[in-house]
């Protein structure tokens, strides 16, 4: 039989998904522990409370986000790597459609109650923030508006998984992304002809992935109103 993995590593990873499907507050320690196969009465020893899961789970995404910080970083074009930044966000539009951001989604529930873990998760937004102004800085953007171009970019994306979930249409995803790059085309320095080759490709890449969830979407829902 083989070796099951780390206990504490497999209660993590299923906090990670039933707090991005179902949300911070509704999530159980039961369901932690069922999710992962591990005795409730075992979880406590690697987590006295529930919110010392939520420091873990902000930690992981936290570490997430720097791994794919430091993977884009290797290109070494700004413009590119903002294109590619967009296009690993809008990766998997149908898990957006059902459950919204990840990032966006915890700190949103978490800001309304304030504390230590509100602080924590709003430190993976600014991260994501402070990322993005270094690359509007690398273009040459002049110093007041790497800020607003910056929080532009944000807000956009997280505008758009927000009623990308709201309304369980993948369609919007695909619409928003292109107003995003052409925004960016407008604002990058002329001659970015790098950054216009990607951006084409990202549209397509987004596009695809789009259409791939919206078909999804669309039996699902089928599925549902002939249960219902």
């Amino acid at each position: 039989m083989p070796r099951k993995t780390d206990k504490r590593a497999r209660l993590i990873a299923a906090a990670m998904r039933l707090i991005h499907q179902q949300g911070f507050n509704e999530t159980t320690l039961a369901d932690i522990a069922q999710e992962a196969d591990v005795p409730l009465g075992n979880v406590y020893y690697y987590f006295k409370t529930k919110g010392n899961i939520g420091e873990a789970v902000i930690e992981h995404r936290s570490a997430e986000s720097a791994e794919v910080f430091s993977r884009i970083n290797q290109e070494p074009d700004a413009a590119v790597r903002l294109c590619s930044f967009l296009t690993h966000w809008f990766a998997d539009s149908q898990a957006i459609s059902r459950y919204g951001c990840s990032i966006g989604g915890l700190c949103q529930e978490l800001g309304k109650q304030g504390g230590t873990l509100s602080n924590l998760a709003a430190k993976l937004l600014h991260d994501t923030l402070k990322w993005t102004e270094e690359q509007f800085k690398a273009l040459g953007i002049s110093d007041e508006n790497i800020k607003p171009y910056a929080l532009n970019y944000i807000s956009h994306i997280q505008g758009t998984f927000l009623l990308t979930h709201t309304f369980k249409d993948t369609e919007i995803a695909q619409r928003q992304s292109k107003l995003l790059l052409q925004w960016l085309k407008e604002v990058l320095p002329a001659g970015s002809n790098i950054a216009e080759s990607v951006m084409t490709a990202t549209v397509a890449e987004t596009a695809e992935d789009a259409t791939e969830a919206t078909t999804v979407n669309h039996t699902e829902v089928e599925k549902e109103r002939e249960y219902i």
